[in-house]
């Protein structure tokens, strides 16, 4: 697979979430769910949610684990999909075609 692939599966994820998750729990992680809502003070687990992804995707970039996953998958890293190049076409071994859209601000 290749960068263009990777875009085109996260465009079809991220439209096939739409804007609302239901997750189910198990009696571990209801607990610990109760436990950071009480110590956070909030009634919106939804909030925990998105700071719980938020950290998973940081640490996952920060540690270099979703390159590993990307390039077993895509052949490329998460840099490769930020710039929209894979880094033979940043050195001039392959001519890119534009494309702004992926461009992410981590």
């Amino acid at each position: 697979m290749t960068l263009d692939h990777l875009q085109t599966d996260v465009e079809n994820a991220a439209r096939d979430l739409g804007d609302e998750c239901t997750v189910v729990l198990d009696a571990e992680t209801r607990n610990e769910l109760a436990l950071l809502s009480a110590a956070y003070g909030t009634d919106d687990p939804a909030e925990l949610f998105r700071r719980a992804i938020h950290g998973l995707f940081q640490r996952q970039v920060e540690t270099g684990n979703i390159d590993f996953h990307l390039r077993s998958e895509y052949d490329c890293t998460y840099d490769e999909y930020l710039s929209g190049m894979t880094f033979a076409e940043m050195t001039g071994q392959q001519t890119p075609e534009p494309n702004d859209d992926r461009r992410y601000q981590f």
